[in-house]
């Protein structure tokens, strides 16, 4: 109906923030690091000098780092456009929050390849968990953000708390894992990390139970 008023979500003109346009913007400048730390990643995938298939084997330490690594990538990629989907304009927070996440990912790269080419020992096990947990607490100060300044319907309310707290229980697996790395097995701190990311890929588990 032509006499029918269309709401206006935008800011203020005077105010610091941005509308939809400047969430795009944001997104986009996401995804475009995202994938170049995917890029830098492969990159990292050495072939080797000798041929046989007993020499491609010995990379399999190198292999299995990129795998979980894509992997964690892929996941906060994936939620990163879904929390984005609630996001209705753009303030200092979530601009900062969103620029900490992405350093904290730019780090993946480095300790992936330092813990392929150390053989997941000791040290470069617990740097890959270091570097696996920094991203969450980008997240949930982005969250967070989003969560405040967002849509506040129903549904971004129930997806905020549900996410809110798997992503609690995933900081808390990660620390477990630094833990058990230092006093038990590297291996069993690399464990934790694939227990996150097989608990945010499987788009349903048992322990999602707990959050609704």
């Amino acid at each position: 109906m032509s006499g029918t008023k269309i709401p206006d979500h935008s800011p203020p003109a005077d105010s610091d923030e941005e509308g939809p346009p400047g969430v795009g913007r944001v997104e986009a400048f996401s995804d475009g690091v995202v994938a170049i730390i995917v890029t830098i990643m492969v990159l990292e995938l050495h072939p080797p000098i000798s041929e046989g298939m007993d020499k491609l084997w010995t990379l399999w330490p190198v292999f299995l780092a990129y795998i979980l690594s894509y992997a964690y990538v892929a996941i906060y990629w994936v939620h990163h456009h879904r929390l984005f989907t609630h996001a209705r304009h753009v303030c200092n927070g979530l601009i900062w929050s969103n620029m900490l996440l992405l350093f904290a990912l730019s780090l993946v790269p480095f300790s992936t390849s330092y813990l392929g080419e150390h053989h997941f020992n000791r040290e470069a096990t617990l740097i890959y968990l270091v570097t696996m947990i920094l991203p969450a607490f980008a997240y949930i100060w982005l969250q967070s953000t989003i969560r405040v300044t967002g849509n506040q319907s129903a549904a971004a309310k129930t997806y905020h708390r549900q996410t809110g707290r798997k992503g609690l229980f995933a900081t808390l697996v990660y620390l477990l894992g630094i833990v058990l790395t230092l006093f038990v097995s590297p291996w069993l701190g690399i464990g934790c990390a694939a227990i996150v990311a097989i608990f945010w890929v499987l788009p349903r588990s048992p322990l999602d139970r707990l959050f609704d």
